[in-house]
Formats: C-alpha cells, structure tokens, sequence
C-alpha cells in the first residue's frame, strides 16, 4: 500500500468501505488500463448539499468524480477569497473525489455585444477560479440560433467566442466543455458546424445525451460526426429511466477506448439520493462490462 498516492490510497479505503459492491476488486481497478469513470453533476441530486456533505456522499457511493454546478448550496463561486479557493482545492485533495471542473451557464450567441463581451469576461473569472480549486476546466455553452440573425453569424461568433476563451484558459492548463445544449445548437450538425471554425485544441465537446441526438442519420452517424472533439466529460441523465439508447452509447464511447467521465445530471426526485447514486453506479458498470463483452 505504500506506493500508492494518497488519492489512491483514499480511494483503497472508499472501495472497502462500499465492500468492493459496485466497483469491483481492487486489483481489477488498478490494472484495468484507460477506462470510463462515473461521476455526477451537482445539478439536481447534489443541489442542496454543501461542499462537505457532497464529497462525502460521492465518496461513499463510488462516484468518484464532480462538476460543480453554479448556484448551487456548496457555494464554490468567483467571491471565494484566496485562501477559501485553497481550502476548497485542499478538501478535494483528502479525499478519494476529484474535482472536474465548474458547469456555468455562461453562453455566447447574443446579438448584444455587450450581452457576449459580459459572458466572456465572467467565464474568464471562473476559468481562474477553476484554476484555483485545482479543477481542470468550465462547463459552457452556445445555447441558441436567435431569429433574425444569420445561421451562420451565430455559428461564428459562437466559435470565436470560443476560441478566445480557448486561448485564455489554455495557459491556465484548463479546458473549456462545450455542452451540447440549447434551442438549435443542440442539433449535432449545427455543433458540427460551430466546431468547424473552432481552432483552440482545448476547447472540446461534452456531448450531452439529448434526443436530438437521434434524428437522421441516427445516433451512430451524428456520434461519430463530432467525436474527434470529444473531451473528457459526458453528461448523462438516470441510464435506467426514458428511452434513450444508453447501450448503444456506451458501446460507442468503448469502441472508441474514451478515458474520461460518463457525469450523472440526474433529473428525479428519489427519496434516498444517495442510495439512487449506488444504483446508477451499478447501473453503468454494467453497461460498461456488456460493451466491454461486444
């Protein structure tokens, strides 16, 4: 046990203490190489916890991974002093949790130019703070296609947008996910197409498991349009709930041998949110063994 890191050696721990459950033997963990790792996305199930009590209970349900979403009870914003940014990066630290990154809400297709320069600048704020707290990138998005604007002038303006922010968070060492979201741009070819024009190598796409992401030519085709921008995050909803093709998902993200996080943004209201994280853990591990079995 000596040589692990201290991570790895809270993480030893966390697994005994789950008895090894859902995230099977410790030697099959340490030796299995590149692999999916599950998370969760403090949008709904995480919303009211603060920062102690969310590492806790992602610790103690194996969800080893966390994208801090905005305004949320853990309180983790740009008003945080220097040394709470530390003391945030420190409790992170000793534990067997990571800290992904920060999911804003900050977005870039306004045809107000003082709208789009105030997303900027903020995300430039938080692109720091996540810097602080040892995260390794922000959450952003294009978010829509406004009527009475060119297609193209949006898409455009979308993928400068993100090349500036790009280039400011790559000499803090942080990436910039672009979530696949909004009225329009979450139709893969309009991502596709604002992509095209993005030149920053750090800016990378968080596909985001939406229906559009099903319509002609299918799943398959659209995955595979933009999966060479793909990141290191991926936000799913519950995986054993609704008609989405998780499967079929989760044998495209193996085919491809993806090494980053498959995020839980959870949308119910279990009475047991803790108990419901051991289930989806579960749920995902098994996915990811029949993939692994194709």
């Amino acid at each position: 046990m000596k040589d692990l890191s201290r991570r790895n050696f809270l993480r030893h721990t966390a697994l005994t203490g789950l008895g090894l459950a859902t995230a099977g033997t410790l030697s099959s963990y340490y030796n299995a190489g590149p692999k999916m790792r599950f998370g969760l996305v403090t949008y709904q199930w995480g919303r009211d916890w603060d920062l102690p009590t969310l590492i806790a209970n992602c610790a103690k349900t194996g969800l080893w991974g966390i994208e801090l979403r905005t305004q949320h009870a853990h309180k983790v914003e740009i008003n945080l002093s220097a040394a709470q940014r530390i003391e945030v990066k420190k409790r992170f630290a000793d534990s067997p949790v990571t800290c992904i990154g920060y999911g804003s809400n900050f977005e870039y297709h306004s045809p107000d130019p003082v709208e789009l320069q105030k997303n900027i600048e903020q995300t430039k704020a938080y692109i720091r703070l996540c810097k602080d707290i040892g995260a390794t990138g922000i959450k952003v998005k294009p978010n829509n296609l406004p009527a009475g604007v060119p297609r193209e002038k949006t898409i455009a303006q979308i993928a400068a947008s993100f090349n500036e922010v790009g280039k400011f968070a790559k000499n803090l060492g942080q990436l910039v996910r672009v979530e696949v979201h909004g009225n329009l741009t979450q139709e893969i070819p309009n991502m596709k197409a604002i992509f095209d024009q993005v030149t920053e190598p750090n800016v990378k796409i968080c596909w985001n498991c939406n229906p559009e992401d099903l319509l002609p030519p299918g799943l398959e085709a659209n995955f595979n349009s933009v999966k060479k921008w793909f990141g290191d995050t991926v936000h799913v909803r519950e995986l054993n709930i609704g008609d989405y093709p998780y499967q079929q998902l989760m044998n495209l993200f193996t085919s491809m041998k993806y090494n980053g996080w498959i995020l839980l943004e959870a949308r119910t209201e279990p009475k047991d949110r803790v108990a419901a994280m051991k289930e989806q853990l579960a749920v995902f591990n098994e996915m990811v063994a029949k993939a692994q079995r194709k």
